[in-house]
């Protein structure tokens, strides 16, 4: 009999453009089969955080895939005019937006978390969290989550 297969993703950042990619990966991984759970740490934690979860950016400043030069990106209104755009053609994708994502998430099966480190270096409640978080973790837990699991990070 074989165990099942577990991925760990820890998401980090909280640009459209960063976390998308944990989001994705979560739901691909569940709807393989795969048990999965995401950590949000540092940045990542706005991706979960009920008053910023609706209003995230795209990070233009200092991203060369941006194509943009870093004097332009860093002018006021850029990031959320990019965020703005981007928004806009996720929608022409049929893409659910974040909250959609986490909702969509926790109904196929994975785990969100709160990283607990960064809860505090933040000065967050769990209360501020969107629902779909199941529990807020330290690193030590997120390991023992992540025993036998493929441990991405984005």
């Amino acid at each position: 009999m074989t165990a099942n297969r577990k991925v760990a993703i820890i998401c980090s950042k909280a640009g459209l453009d960063e976390c998308y990619p944990a989001l994705i990966l979560a739901n691909a991984a569940r709807q393989s089969g795969i048990d999965a759970f995401v950590f949000f740490t540092f940045w990542g934690l706005d991706v979960v955080t009920e008053e910023k979860v609706d209003h995230l950016h795209v990070n233009l400043a200092g991203n060369p895939a941006s194509g943009m030069p870093t004097m332009l990106a860093g002018l006021p209104g850029m990031e959320s005019l990019a965020g703005r755009m981007m928004r806009k053609q996720m929608t022409e994708l049929s893409l659910p937006s974040v909250r959609e994502m986490l909702q969509i998430l926790e109904e196929a099966g994975a785990e969100l978390y709160g990283c607990e480190l960064a809860m505090q270096m933040f000065k967050r409640k769990k209360e501020e969290l969107v629902p779909q978080v199941k529990d807020v973790i330290t690193a030590g837990d997120f390991y023992d989550l992540a025993e036998g699991a493929q441990i991405i990070f984005t």
